[in-house]
């Protein structure tokens, strides 16, 4: 009798066993079906982005902060429209509404000043000049104007909150210049704003490992470096910092879902060429790139 109560008991402790294996396994299938969904771009009615695999994007225009044609200048955008090569520039708005180009969400390292761009009117900015240089902070359309369609843009829209209202009054310039140009963002709610108003325009997801990078950790931002968002943005490309090109979700896009990749910021021409084959645009900064055969 004993025997036998002995054998029942294993006999259901071996069922609970494969039950919770079971379950376990059945777990892990959902959640890498969600993952994949989550992760998932644009795979439908995409755009054409062969062009923007054509040349090299100059990180901020082709500047030097040391010299008169800083980041993000008309003098750097100049030298890079001349030389053929793209430009990949940052747009935020004015407490104005005015689209301007800079990088940085405060005017301290560039400017010297501790203001923050989005409480300045566009007047006020143009009392302040940039780095070592007597170049001042120009507008996005006086950039739109200079290069006319010469080479493609590249389009970083800063929104450091989800208040996205400025995606508006860029895309609105952005609708009637001639050139070819993609946008792109870290923030996702660019993207969605674009994907809901404007589905046509090339659209990019901008990313990096916010962790290793050392940037404030949290879910958010867990979930920018996984590219979790992708089911919402749907992005046509994913821009990835090229010293974190490992990471799962960035290859998966690239691999499984055949997506174009851009690799930002590439600072050698020796990074450059170990790069090629794993991306399909690159911007790049402090040194000018040489052409070796296919990008």
């Amino acid at each position: 009798m004993i025997s036998d109560d002995r054998d029942l008991f294993r006999r259901t402790g071996n069922q609970m066993i494969l039950i919770v294996i079971k379950t376990a396994l059945l777990c892990v299938a959902v959640l890498a079906v969600l993952y994949m969904l989550a992760i998932m771009p644009r795979i439908f009615h995409r755009p054409d982005t062969t062009l923007f695999k054509k040349v090299y994007f100059a990180h901020r225009g082709l500047h030097d902060n040391e010299g008169d044609a800083p980041e993000n200048s008309m003098a750097a955008f100049k030298k890079a429209a001349e030389a053929g090569l793209g430009i990949e520039l940052d747009v935020q708005v004015t407490r104005d509404g005015v689209p301007v180009i800079f990088h940085d969400f405060t005017l301290n390292r560039v400017c010297g000043v501790e203001r923050k761009l989005a409480d300045c009117t566009y007047e006020e900015l143009q009392a302040y000049t940039l780095c070592k240089s007597q170049e001042r902070i120009p507008k996005f359309a006086d950039l739109l104007a200079m290069v006319d369609g010469r080479v493609p843009l590249i389009v970083e829209i800063k929104a450091e909150t989800a208040d996205v209202s400025c995606c508006a009054v860029i895309d609105r310039m952005l609708r009637v210049y001639r050139g070819a140009y993609c946008i792109e963002s870290f923030n996702p709610l660019v993207l969605w704003w674009f994907r809901i108003n404007h589905g046509e325009v090339v659209r990019g997801q901008l990313s990096s490992n916010f962790r290793r990078e050392g940037v404030y950790w949290n879910v958010l931002y867990f979930a920018m470096t996984h590219l979790l968002f992708n089911f919402l943005t749907k992005p046509d490309f994913i821009a990835y910092n090229h010293k974190f090109s490992e990471e799962p979700g960035r290859r998966i896009c690239r691999r499984l879902y055949k997506h174009p990749a851009a690799a930002w910021t590439v600072h050698s021409q020796k990074d450059l060429e170990a790069l090629k084959g794993k991306y399909d645009v690159f911007i790049f900064d402090g040194f000018l790139p040489v052409r070796t055969g296919q990008l």
